[in-house]
């Protein structure tokens, strides 16, 4: 039974209006109480000696007095049958409440045990017996327009075994709740990388059924790049990611977590009811459990806020205006590489297209091994995958990621090979041929240019004039060669610097490298 406060100035006015002459049910809309609770004011001032006929003089501070001892239930100390049955659970509650568990789960584990009290009654005890801290003051925010918003925040929820590393690994909670019906969606992960938000949406949109407009995370880095109160630039990862789900991103500021106050408070919540005095046997049974837990106990509660079941909210209003869901997203992992050389880059091996003398050296954005190419300076296409080394002509492609190097004054023809185009090693795969060298002075750029036996060999550019130096390259696939060092780069002790025999005016053109 719940505790209610019974006030004079109630019982004096159901007992003025009964004694004019009117009924139960107009005295109890007067007074503003119920019919039974009218009925039980009048039945003991009548026990009392009150007479419908006496006038309102009766109505005294003694009489009213008795009318409260009467009706009112039998406490002793001044609590009910329901402050009892926790007084006979305080130690557990105690101990529960300095582990930081919230309120409704302390509910919760009681409900376990066959205790069921009312929530405001657990609440009192827990805060006059146990030391449980008042809650800070709400500000409301607007919910908005519905299917319109979904904050998602990542929260730590603590430790759990990983069968794959052997060792207890920290779990994190990226925590999805629609702002209009607080319908919410948890996805657990070990990491905090642009793959684990791109998961966790995937799996978000096909919990809620459609993808929401628009986006509000915190100021990650695998989302915002830098960030901005007005302006944040976002990273291209999720920038295309966005685009191919088709919603908008409005980042909160750093160190605001007013900006995104449902998902923030949906932590604690996701952490103390779903969480907290749980145990799972690996994350993908967390997960599952997770996903049950969403749309049971948190989509079925009564929330304080709306007063209603997230999920019935978000199925009447907010499951229709969604945006569909988009297909399966590959994540691609955006990273800097340098060009070397020989025009390669990154593992496997990928071939630059040779348009310019400026791509050695130069660095350029570069996505995974599913994007294969680069079409233009600092740009990369998404084409599939380059083809097989097995069979075919050999293309810019199919270069080996290691082959033999070979030195200069190497000369070994392959059967059916054109005479001064090309060499190859013994041990060179079929297919792959390195440019051919006219002597150790030949005076040609080091490098693998990555050519096929039917296009032939890129013809590189010479310097007009200057000093040569003998060095390596520095990508394992090249040959020691000639070549003209930096200007602002002295010639090394060990490395004599020589003038290759001709200038390149003078020099023989004879092969495809002169």
């Amino acid at each position: 039974m719940g505790f209610r406060e019974v006030a004079v100035t109630e019982i004096r006015e159901v007992l003025r209006a009964w004694l004019t002459g009117a009924g139960l049910r107009q005295v109890a809309g007067q007074a503003g109480v119920d019919r039974k609770t009218a009925r039980r004011y009048v039945e003991a001032a009548v026990a009392a000696g009150l007479a419908r006929d006496g006038g309102a003089g009766q109505l005294s501070d003694e009489l009213a007095g008795q009318v409260a001892q009467a009706v009112r239930p039998a406490r002793p100390g001044g609590h009910g049958l329901a402050w009892g049955q926790l007084e006979a659970c305080h130690a557990d509650i105690a101990a529960w409440v300095k582990k930081d568990l919230t309120v409704v789960k302390i509910g919760v584990l009681l409900e376990r045990r066959g205790v069921v009290v009312p929530y405001r009654t657990l609440h009192r005890f827990c805060a006059e017996r146990c030391g449980f801290g008042p809650a800070a003051p709400a500000v409301r925010v607007a919910d908005g327009e519905p299917g319109m918003e979904c904050q998602i925040d990542f929260g730590y929820l603590g430790l759990l075994a990983d069968p794959v590393t052997g060792r207890r690994r920290k779990v994190h909670a990226l925590i999805f709740t629609a702002c209009y019906s607080r319908h919410m969606f948890v996805w657990l992960s070990f990491s905090q990388t642009l793959a684990a938000f791109v998961a966790g949406c995937e799996a978000a949109w096909a919990f809620f059924g459609g993808v929401f407009k628009v986006v509000i995370p915190d100021n990650a880095s695998p989302i915002v790049a830098d960030a901005d109160a007005v302006n944040p630039r976002f990273t291209a990862g999720w920038l295309d990611y966005a685009q191919h789900c088709g919603f908008a991103t409005d980042a909160a500021r750093v160190r605001s977590p007013k900006d995104k106050p449902k998902a923030e408070r949906n932590v604690q919540y996701v952490r103390g009811n779903f969480w907290a005095g749980e145990d799972f046997a690996g994350l993908a049974d967390a997960q599952e459990r997770a996903a049950s837990w969403c749309a049971g106990v948190a989509g079925m509660r009564i929330h304080g806020t709306i007063a209603a079941r997230p999920a019935e909210v978000f199925a009447g209003h907010e499951a229709g205006l969604l945006l569909p869901v988009p297909a399966a997203y590959d994540v691609p992992v955006f990273t800097s590489v340098k060009v070397h050389r020989d025009f390669h880059v990154g593992s496997p091996v990928r071939c630059i297209p040779r348009r310019k003398s400026t791509w050695a050296g130069a660095s350029t954005p570069a996505p995974t091994a599913a994007w294969s190419s680069c079409s233009t300076a600092g740009s990369w296409s998404r084409p599939t995958r380059g083809p097989s080394r097995a069979g075919g002509s050999p293309t810019p492609l199919t270069c080996p990621r290691r082959r033999p190097p070979m030195r200069c004054g190497t000369s070994r023809r392959w059967p059916g090979q054109p005479a001064g185009t090309a060499t190859r090693s013994a041990s060179t795969p079929s297919g792959c041929w390195t440019p051919a060298c006219r002597g150790r002075r030949c005076g040609r750029p080091a490098g693998c240019w990555g050519w096929s036996a039917v296009t032939g060999p890129a013809r590189p550019a010479l310097p007009a004039s200057g000093h040569w130096t003998l060095t390596s390259s520095t990508s394992p696939r090249s040959p020691r060669c000639w070549r003209r060092p930096p200007r602002t780069r002295r010639c090394r002790p060990g490395r004599r610097a020589r003038q290759p025999p001709g200038s390149p005016a003078t020099r023989p053109s004879t092969g495809p490298f002169s």
